[in-house]
């Protein structure tokens, strides 16, 4: 059914191929932008791929001002601000962000700062506080799950009081996403999973949560197939440049799809259990994603049975009972989290990720006062949240 009212939006130009981050200069030159910071990871380096990238720029009148290469996998205020200064010292006048989830959200974060003329990142948390137009932001993901290149979200820890706060407006989607095969190549297996999982979360999310919509919708269906069909493929050939670049893509369209329509209680249980528990993003969706979709069964069966096709393919849609459809997606999940398990040690249950008993309960109280849980199809409280928890810790 047709929403009676819904907005979607995403400006960001998406430049997808194997050689894809040879666009750089050409890019900058479109958006007027000179002397950008980089703000990258001391692996990309290594790679050779902050070379790349830099020769890239040649002929075009652009030269990077400077470059960041420490961010923390937890991306915090400090790291912020400390950017921004540096931002202003070089007299920069754009931003490239070349990394995983926590390098592109920085990098949101230092666009506020300098464009607002902030002191404290701090000063803007919450949703559609910025005023003023972004400084050029080209966005190039190193990991295949966040899909940050396309949000208008942000998360980043504030240090002083040790969780993670969210800045969300339109304002904060990138101008340029980047998406190269080669910059993914290099992910190992592990994560290769977790972040397959963390998209696979934001489209099931984005399919079901109470601001989907036709065109959300759609990116969620894509996105879902695309995963289907090559994150084990990436798993098992992980230096297939077809594979990675597909998963590149899937991520992306996720991102589209659940920047418009939200997630729900499986990123509030995630967000929750990687403050408390220190489980990382990806790996928390996929042990919270199956137990939040049988949560929220009673409000969403339609929904998941229609996502069965996506998720296992025609042949098991049309073989499967329509009335066992949405059961059957959920096994899907599960059944994907065991074999992803098996050929990357990703954990499938908190016991195996870390996390003691006696941090249930605190996990669940922080669920429940996370946002998305505002957007979740069905409501939950903490103890409802508290008997997922517990069931997610051995399974």
């Amino acid at each position: 059914m047709i929403p009676s009212y819904y907005e979607y939006y995403n400006p960001v130009k998406i430049i997808s191929g194997h050689d894809a981050l040879e666009s750089v200069g050409h890019e900058l030159k479109l958006l007027g932008a000179k002397r950008p910071i980089l703000i990258t990871f001391e692996i990309a380096a290594k790679l050779g791929l902050v070379k790349k990238l830099i020769d890239s720029l040649s002929g075009y009148d652009v030269s990077v001002g400077a470059i960041y290469e420490e961010p923390p996998p937890d991306s915090s205020n400090l790291v912020v601000n400390e950017i921004a200064r540096m931002y202003k010292e070089n007299n920069c006048d754009s931003i490239i962000a070349l990394g995983g989830g926590s390098v592109l959200d920085t990098a949101k974060g230092v666009n506020i700062v300098v464009t607002e003329g902030a002191e404290d990142l701090m000063d803007y948390v919450g949703a559609e506080y910025l005023t003023k137009r972004m400084k050029p932001l080209i966005a190039i993901p190193a990991t295949s799950g966040t899909g940050s290149e396309v949000t208008l979200a942000a998360v980043i820890k504030n240090v002083e009081k040790g969780c993670k706060m969210a800045f969300t407006s339109y304002r904060l989607i990138p101008d340029v996403a980047i998406l190269d095969s080669r910059i993914t190549l290099s992910v190992p297996p592990r994560l290769t999973a977790a972040s397959g999982m963390d998209a696979l979360t934001h489209a099931v999310e984005a399919y079901s949560c109470i601001q989907k919509n036709p065109v959300s919708d759609a990116y969620a269906m894509s996105a879902i197939s695309l995963i289907r069909d090559y994150l084990v493929k990436t798993l098992e050939k992980p230096k297939d440049k077809d594979a990675r670049l597909a998963m590149a893509n899937a991520s992306l369209l996720a991102g589209c799809a659940f920047s418009n329509s939200m997630c729900g209680i499986v990123h509030a249980m995630g967000h929750a259990t990687g403050a408390i528990g220190h489980v990382p993003h990806g790996e928390a969706m996929a042990i919270f994603l199956p137990l939040g979709m049988e949560y929220n069964m009673d409000v969403c069966k339609d929904y998941y049975a229609e996502l069965l096709l996506p998720l296992a393919g025609p042949e098991v849609y049309a073989s499967t009972p329509a009335n066992k459809r949405a059961a059957k997606a959920v096994d899907t999940v599960n059944q994907l989290n065991k074999k992803l398990n098996k050929l990357s040690g990703m954990p499938i249950s908190l016991e195996e990720a870390g996390v003691s008993k006696g941090q249930l309960k605190s996990i669940s109280e922080a669920a429940i006062d996370d946002g998305a849980i505002n957007f979740n199809p069905k409501d939950a409280n903490s103890d409802d949240i508290l008997r997922i928890v517990e069931k997610a810790y051995r399974r």
